[in-house]
């Protein structure tokens, strides 16, 4: 199979700020990848760069063959994009925004009223379309741009945070549609999310960005399987000296300390909890709370990076720092 997408060495600095720093990956058609990762880690920077919409300080990328620095109007032609924020016109209805961007992009006349009727139908919303989007729910619109990002027929479809502000059962919807058109439409999909369970049961690859740097790319199952069997999270009463006593553990692979717990890698955790109370009680350190559970996404981002994503929102510093850049500068 084919890749869709070939990046390799790409970054994109502003001064001494290394927004995407030598980024490097393959997707191959029809998959849907996913760039995983907290708000200024680089994903939508990257993004950028692949659409054409900003220029990379350096590497290359092609996007369905086309390089993206030497042939950006072959790129746009061939890819559909939904933006982080809204940009449909909400005075219009959805067959208006649907038949000016199907204009845009020369979608013969006698081609798009099918093509807009059949995109409509595709997520669910053919019995709006002559309903102004100003009527629609944040669920509804979102569908709409997806239907719009697909309407000129691209080979790739680029989803940047798709579900971001939707509450759960819409967010959920959402997926459902985007697993939906990579079946029908047999289309390659790249997204950028920050829930990574959601990323977990649609993606069929995932990589994790942080700070400009991709640390890890496989199949979800392949990555959660890399930490090896179960992961325990502990609260103890004094965290450093628990953590301290479980990293002296041979049977322990990584110990890694968060949000007041630490969270434990073992194979068969279950006949490990009974050895790690014991072992705290004969050191005299308070066990509040335990629990067992397989890895997730999130875990495998905590071993990589030592944090959870939900640390670093919750300090948006660094995060701040390097949207402020990314915005003041773009080009």
């Amino acid at each position: 199979m084919a890749d869709a997408i070939s990046v390799q060495d790409l970054s994109k600095h502003y001064g001494s700020l290394r927004a995407v720093d030598s980024v490097s990956f393959s997707i191959k058609e029809g998959e849907i990848f996913g760039l995983l990762g907290p708000n200024g880690a680089g994903k939508t920077t990257l993004i950028s760069m692949l659409v054409t919409m900003r220029r990379p300080s350096s590497g290359r990328a092609l996007v369905n063959g086309f390089d993206i620095a030497r042939q950006p109007d072959e790129v746009r032609k061939s890819i559909g994009i939904v933006f982080q924020d809204p940009s449909l016109d909400d005075e219009l209805t959805a067959m208006e925004n649907l038949e000016i961007h199907a204009a845009l992009y020369a979608v013969p006349k006698q081609e798009r009223q099918k093509r807009i009727g059949e995109m409509l139908k595709l997520v669910g919303l053919e019995k709006h379309a002559k309903s102004t989007v100003k009527t629609f729910s944040g669920g509804m619109k979102r569908r709409l741009e997806i239907a719009r990002g697909l309407v000129h027929n691209p080979k790739v479809l680029f989803l940047d945070e798709p579900t971001i502000g939707l509450d759960p059962q819409t967010r959920a919807g959402i997926w459902d549609y985007i697993k939906k058109l990579n079946a029908g439409e047999k289309i390659t999909i790249i997204l950028t999310t920050h829930y990574m369970d959601e990323a977990d049961s649609v993606c069929s690859t995932v990589a994790i960005i942080d700070n400009g740097k991709i640390i890890a790319a496989d199949r979800p199952e392949n990555l959660k399987n890399g930490l090896g069997g179960d992961i325990i999270s502990i609260k103890c009463r004094h965290g450093e000296g628990c953590e301290k006593q479980l990293q002296q553990l041979a049977w322990v692979k990584k110990a890694v300390s968060h949000d007041s717990f630490i969270d434990v890698s073992v194979e068969k955790g279950e006949e490990k909890i009974p050895k790690i109370l014991i072992l705290m009680e004969k050191k005299g350190i308070a066990v509040e709370s335990v629990s067992l559970r397989k890895p997730s996404l999130d875990d495998v981002f905590l071993h990589f990076t030592g944090r959870t994503i939900r640390e670093q929102e919750a300090d948006p510093k660094d995060a701040f720092r390097r949207r402020r850049m990314a915005w003041g500068h773009r080009r």
